[in-house]
């Protein structure tokens, strides 16, 4: 399982190099990874009720481990995915060919939607296996994003953006609710592994509510009413799409996580009664709403609608005959509707239109198109000799027998679901009709006139599966026995388990299903031509997509309002009440819940009172200062401080690090403050003094009550006095901090690092806007007869950069200096990196010491000095940190161990001995250079940036890399 996954990736990640190097035809290339993973499904066909299991180390302490399990059910879906998943890659090899007379933007979207088909097979596989339930959302909402850029495919589209919008809002809106769900279910059952949930399920109100959300995110999967809207606006997307995520993919996740929670919680009345009655009114609804559409796709996506509520109910009821009806439809509706779609999207490249208004006789000029559409309708219809035959007599027998619902709402089930097949008849007449019918014509329509007759590899992908339709009718025994063993993990409710079969005789069943098929035809002939005296012009029951758009126009003019309320523009307003905020809330908790008695023990030395009295003035000085820098440098001293304190309290790591940070800190605030006056104005007094004093004194004062109840809050010894042995004996490393980084907590610094490549790529956009990164303009870049070029000067030049600055700007102290110094500050930088491990230091210590070098270079020889100090495009070195970082994660689990856990290289070398390496090590260099890329990009953008600006007649065009200017 684990290994198709992989296969799967690899697929992805080079689909859009394989369709650009072969063209659309590359997809049948594509087309083999899906195709032998599906051989090799089936060669494993897990026996009777056992299955496969694999386990991946990820994340054992929060319970993350990557569990797979391949049962009988998780085997159903697979194949369905893989399989029907390979055929509409076939099916895309011809679908796209006509695009390559398009725009170039198609052209080039074809590409990167090979990807993404590929990309969603892996999603979609994964979330069938996955035995965690954490780590199944984590691919739940991977198939809603990759949804998303698959249906807005034609993004130039406004219909397209709309769609696509609105299937990832519902869905992801659904999977937010289904999130709290599984983790109440994970903490109340004590573990995430889905089958020892399903094995013994808890049981208790909070869980009770738990699976009420959790259907919320299976419902909106499966556009089950009220969140069926998202589907028929979906069919935006490109047929291709609509054949495999809407037929055999995506809206059967949902019908997969009831059908997998079913054995452990469907006796549940809420479970039951949500399932049953939205069940039946959904097939009841799509039904009806695919009689009232012009367009094929239209008509087949409500017929989804409808089929998908009846599959919701055959599955979530919890009885055996009818989880075995349920798994059997769920087969013949990924076969006939993925058919279906497919000869839809043959008849719209083909004709150029998909409105039945337009297309006449087209039966007749396409005899084979109309025969493959015939077998895969009438296995939607539900007539003889398909599985869907096979599967809609079980699924009425079980209903009129089941011993899980009373005899009243078993009636109303029986009469819903008869009156759902009856529309369900009635709309694939249509459909073939409006496709293929004479329509009293003795010739063809002007679209069917002039269609260009499909080629034979375009139509076989649709005739695969509607071929399959009627073979696995013909071997429903031997296909129930694959099938039954999921079934046999349900309740039988006093019944025996009936097996699949073609012909069970005269029964009521047969009764029932002649009277659909009698019923469905005659309302498709008395509705034929009445539409518009019947008022199916207008909305009947409404329309779903106004209330949608209703309610996100009242998400709009709510965040409106509180947005015009909170942010009137002014900084000091905004900031105001994000600070009463932040101190009203916590005090507020603090009142009301419970508290222990505070134990001050107050200053243990007199340096820390002397300390705390120059950060305690340093802060008060601060407001009063009308000098920009003269504020800056005070509010430094409060960081200087703290610094100081971490020293004195034995932790000079902390120590250290404050100072970098707070050095480089002052820098960046001195690259800002140079394009302001050096003092505030009186023009640009807010005023309110005593209100921004209160708010200030309030949240300083909430902080440290805060932190005072958090420690007298501690009722056992720290984990802190378990943390120097675990980092020598886990972490190899006796530098605790550092190891606790790198190690321990590494995924902490994983996001941390991430936020810092974040606010580079932000800070170099605002003063960019054109180009993020690149690299510091250099000596050799200016061009002649500028204002830039070398000065005349006799003075000794200690820095290339600086010849080309004022002289008046010069300090040849501060170049001689920084000559002397940067080597030196560059091998400490290395020490820190190397030696932080076990002593002082670390990634981020060394890259804030490289950092500072950085600085000093940029201060003493200016933005051309940057360039020549480190000629490298930023954006690369944080790139190839981030990646590092990333990719220490990942080896790890090729390695059998969990992510970032680190091991220990041993290596005995001539002259320097033995030598220990701790594969930590290359995580913290990926800290190293986002440190250094970070600092690097903010000089370019702050420093050398506006260095340019400010010269008078600069030549923006000096620089390739520096653009907008």
């Amino acid at each position: 399982m684990f290994a198709i996954l992989i296969v799967l990736t690899i697929a992805a990640a080079a689909a859009p190099a394989i369709v650009t190097a072969v063209g659309p035809r590359g997809f049948y290339l594509l087309a083999l990874a899906p195709a032998g993973c599906t051989v090799a499904v089936i060669a494993d066909w897990p026996a009777g009720d056992s299955a496969h299991t694999q386990r991946v180390s990820w994340v054992p302490a929060l319970g993350m481990d990557i569990d797979l399990r391949m049962d009988t059910l998780a085997a159903v879906m697979s194949v369905l995915v893989l399989g029907v998943g390979a055929l509409v890659l076939c099916y895309c090899a011809e679908y796209f060919v006509p695009a390559e007379g398009r725009s170039n933007i198609v052209r080039r979207r074809v590409a990167g939607f090979a990807g993404e088909m590929v990309a969603f097979t892996a999603a979609m596989f994964g979330l069938v296996v996955s035995d965690n339930m954490i780590v199944l959302y984590v691919f739940w909402e991977a198939t809603s994003v990759l949804s998303f850029l698959l249906v807005g495919f034609y993004a130039v589209r406004a219909t397209s953006r709309r769609a696509a919008t609105q299937a990832l809002l519902v869905t992801t809106a659904g999977g937010l609710a289904m999130l709290v769900g599984i983790v109440i279910v994970g903490e109340r059952a004590g573990t995430y592994r889905l089958s020892d949930v399903i094995a013994d399920p808890p049981q208790s109100s909070a869980v009770s509510v738990a699976i009420v959300l959790i259907l919320i995110g299976a419902l909106s999967k499966s556009a089950i009413v009220p969140f069926h809207f998202w589907l028929p606006g979906a069919m935006a997307a490109p047929t291709p799409v609509s054949a495999y995520l809407h037929a055999a993919a995506m809206v059967k996740a949902g019908i997969f996580l009831v059908a997998r929670l079913a054995p452990g919680y469907a006796g549940l009345t809420e479970w039951r009664f949500t399932l049953v009655a939205l069940g039946v009114a959904t097939m009841v609804l799509g039904g009806w709403r695919s009689l009232r559409e012009l367009d094929l796709k239209l008509i087949l996506a409500f017929g989804t609608v409808s089929q998908l509520g009846l599959l919701m109910l055959l599955v979530g009821v919890g009885d055996a005959n009818l989880a075995l009806a349920g798994i059997t439809m769920l087969v013949a509706h990924a076969l006939f509707k993925a058919a279906l779609f497919m000869v839809v999207g043959i008849i719209d490249s083909s004709t150029g239109t998909r409105d039945i208004r337009r297309l006449a006789r087209l039966g007749v000029t396409a005899p084979g198109l109309a025969t493959i559409a015939v077998v895969a309708g009438a296995s939607m219809a539900g007539l003889p000799i398909t599985l869907g035959f096979v599967g809609k007599e079980g699924a009425l027998a079980a209903l009129l027998d089941t011993g899980a619902l009373d005899p009243a709402p078993r009636a109303a089930v029986v009469a819903g679901v008869v009156v759902g097949s009856t529309l369900t008849v009635a709309y694939t007449v249509r459909f073939l009709w409006g496709a293929f019918g004479r329509k009293v014509r003795t010739e063809p329509s002007s679209a069917v006139a002039r269609m260009q007759a499909p080629s034979l590899l375009f139509c076989l992908p649709a005739a695969i599966p509607a071929v399959l339709g009627v073979l696995a009718a013909a071997l429903a025994g031997p296909f129930g026995h694959l099938v039954e063993p999921y079934a046999q993990t349900l309740p039988a409710h006093g019944r025996e388990l009936e097996h699949l079969s073609l012909w069970h005789g005269f029964t009521p069943a047969l009764g029932l299903t002649a009277l659909v098929i009698v019923g469905g035809v005659s309302l498709f002939a008395f509705l034929r031509n009445r539409r518009r005296r019947l008022g199916f012009i207008a909305p009947a029951l409404g329309n779903a997509d106004r209330i949608y758009d209703a309610v996100l126009r009242g998400a709009d003019t709510m965040s409106l309002l509180v947005t015009r309320t909170t942010q009137t523009g002014s900084l000091p307003i905004t900031q105001g009440l994000v600070l009463s905020t932040a101190v009203l809330f916590p005090s507020v908790a603090l009142l009301v819940g419970s508290r222990d008695t505070l134990r001050i023990n107050g200053f243990e030395s007199f340096s820390q009172v002397t300390i705390g009295i120059c950060m305690v003035a340093a802060a008060l000085t601060a407001p009063v200062l009308r000098n920009r820098l003269a504020a800056t440098v005070v509010v430094g001293v409060t960081g200087y401080g703290c610094g100081v304190i971490f020293a004195l309290y034995g932790a000079p790591d902390l120590a250290l690090t404050q100072f970098l940070v707070e050095t480089l800190s002052l820098v960046v605030f001195v690259l800002v403050l140079r394009r302001l006056p050096a003092e505030v104005g009186p023009g640009h007094s807010t005023g309110h003094r005593g209100i921004r004093a209160l708010i200030g004194i309030g949240f300083g004062v909430m902080l440290v009550i805060i932190g005072l109840f958090a420690a007298a809050a501690r009722s056992t010894v720290g984990v802190a006095v378990d943390l120097p042995a675990a980092a020598k004996e886990i972490g190899n490393g006796a530098n605790t901090v550092n190891v606790i980084l790198v190690d321990i907590r590494a995924w902490d610094t994983l996001g941390e690092i991430s936020v810092l490549l974040v606010a580079a790529t932000g800070v170099a956009s605002m003063i960019f806007r054109h180009k993020r990164f690149g690299t510091a303009p250099r000596v050799a870049d200016v061009a002649p007869d500028t204002d830039d070029e070398p000065m005349p000067t006799a003075r000794t030049t200690w820095l290339r950069g600086s010849e080309l600055r004022d002289p008046r700007h010069r300090s040849m102290v501060l170049e001689a200096t920084t000559r002397l110094i940067f080597p030196t500050m560059v091998v400490l930088s290395i020490y820190f990196f190397f030696a932080g491990h076990n002593a002082p230091g670390g990634g981020f210590a060394g890259g804030l010491t490289m950092g500072m070098a950085l600085v000093l270079r940029y201060l003493a020889g200016g933005r051309y000095e940057l360039g020549e100090a480190l000629p490298v495009d930023a954006g690369k070195v944080l790139g190839a940190g981030l990646a590092l970082s990333v990719g220490t994660a990942v080896v790890s689990l090729f390695l059998g161990a969990p992510a970032l856990s680190s091991a220990v290289l041993s290596v005995h070398l001539p002259v320097l001995g033995d030598i220990k390496l701790v594969t930590a090590l290359f995580f913290d260099l990926g800290v190293y250079l986002i440190v250094v890329g970070l600092v690097l990009d903010v000089l370019r953008s702050l420093g050398a940036r506006l260095d340019a600006e400010e010269m008078p007649g600069a030549q923006p065009a000096a620089h390739p890399t520096e653009v907008g200017r």
